[in-house]
């Protein structure tokens, strides 16, 4: 017999497990999914261990599902839902939340999904639903080309303090360009080009909003304090008269495949030089996509990984080495950084990169190795739930993938049952230097690398 018991810091369901029972400790966040008449998936998580509630939209729709000519669009969306709509009113919407006491108010966009999201108290539910509502539906009367400029505007001065005036960040645009082909959505970043954005139409901007913001290509998730027969009256009361709208079609492009290549990047904000070694690997849930990220672990993680004690303590050559597996739906990538010492060779550090590379890829892995990224994946995972809104995204986040918003065990045991011989077999496949991009940052005093 297996009892359950309710964990009130989190509001999940664990199982508490007989020893038979492997995993069956792991947490549950509890939902009800259905979907109204128009195409919206609506997804509840009940908590009423505090009185608040994260109202969560995601639209399925981000910058890896732009067109050539029209980069950033996805993200300078975003900005402009925050604009105002018809019946909340101009730059309203950040008032309103603020004098019901919200917090966390915000919005994202990544190659893959937007998301806006709010936590309300209880009792101003209503009022969060209205808003989500108001602009899902009756954005396009307030939508003129002075709100357009100006959010144009501010995502141009976002792409200058974030992009192009920090020291790296010239780096990052070189990578995408020589990773990704040219018209591949990826090769443009999500912030886009100044010149897609300056070149933006009123038109451009209705038309994306008209194919890509409609119920039915959008999931609500509400998760907290709230009685759930009202809650669907309340979803009932401002989103299911909205008319039923063909779901957008998507146009996956190739998976990419890198030629080798290395770029030197002189960087003015730059004051150490940066290696960056970055392969492309599989999307986000599918095989590969968590043995990379227990590779990376391996390879990077600060004290013990391999990279970092031979790089960081051993041999003191670098300041910082960073190993990551950056996931998205279409592709993956998996990077290799390494920030190099004033006075150290390039030519010694990278032959230590290539030598531990070499190694993942020619012999296996300890269990050991992987036991300790296990636990710390495992770890963080639990404590990442503490919040609503964390919860309401990791249910729109397995949603939004894999069609399952309860996927927690599966996506724990893509780590927990991860195979010595598929981490060296992943290696060998993707990380090969045919594959390798090589961005090289250098001082913008530096002309030239110092062998």
């Amino acid at each position: 017999m297996q009892m359950k018991r309710t964990l009130a810091a989190f509001g999940l369901v664990i199982g508490l497990a007989l020893p038979s029972a492997a995993f069956a400790d792991d947490p549950v966040i509890s939902f009800e999914k259905y979907t109204l008449d128009n195409g919206l998936e609506v997804i509840l998580h009940q908590d009423k261990s505090i009185p608040l509630v994260s109202v969560n939209v995601w639209y399925h729709v981000g910058s890896g599902d732009e067109v050539p000519g029209k980069s950033g669009f996805a993200h300078l969306f975003e900005h402009m839902l925050f604009q105002g709509s018809q019946h909340v009113g101009e730059d309203k919407h950040f008032d309103t939340l603020k004098n019901i006491g919200a917090s966390g108010v915000n919005g994202t966009t990544n190659p893959d999904r937007t998301n806006y999201f709010e936590v309300v108290p209880s009792n101003q539910l209503e009022t969060g639903l209205w808003l989500e509502s108001d602009r899902m539906g009756y954005l396009l009367p307030l939508l003129n080309k002075t709100s357009l400029d100006n959010q144009i505007e501010v995502v141009k001065n976002e792409r200058r303090q974030r992009y192009d005036n920090v020291a790296y960040g010239k780096a990052r645009f070189a990578t995408s360009a020589a990773l990704y082909p040219k018209n591949h959505p990826y090769r443009y970043l999500t912030i886009g080009l100044h010149e897609d954005l300056e070149n933006a139409t009123l038109k451009d901007v209705k038309d994306f909003y008209r194919k890509w913001y409609a119920p039915s290509n959008a999931t609500l998730v509400l998760a907290g304090d709230f009685d759930k027969p009202e809650a669907k009256r309340l979803v009932a009361k401002w989103f299911g008269t909205f008319p039923k709208t063909t779901k957008p079609t998507y146009n996956p492009p190739a998976f990419p495949e890198p030629q080798a290549s290395r770029t030197i990047v002189n960087d003015e904000f730059a004051k150490l030089r940066r290696i960056d070694y970055v392969w492309t690997t599989p999307g986000i849930y599918k095989k590969g996509d968590a043995e990379f990220d227990i590779l990376s672990n391996v390879l990077g993680r600060s004290g013990t990984g391999r990279l970092y004690k031979a790089l960081v303590h051993d041999k003191q050559l670098a300041q910082r080495v960073a190993v990551y597996q950056a996931s998205s739906n279409y592709s993956s990538t998996f990077t290799v950084s390494v920030v190099a010492k004033s006075g150290a060779k390039l030519e010694e550090i990278e032959a230590i990169m290539q030598q531990e590379i070499d190694k993942v890829m020619n012999s296996l892995v300890t269990q050991k190795e992987v036991d300790r990224a296990v636990v710390g994946f495992e770890s963080g995972f639990i404590w990442g739930l503490q919040s609503l809104n964390a919860r309401a995204d990791r249910l729109q986040g397995y949603n939004h993938f894999l069609g399952k918003p309860n996927a927690i065990t599966m996506d724990l045991d893509r780590y927990r049952n991860a195979k010595l011989a598929d981490l060296q077999a992943m290696a060998k496949q993707y990380l090969t230097p045919e594959r390798r991009v090589e961005i090289l940052t250098m001082p913008a005093a530096k002309a030239a690398p110092t062998k």
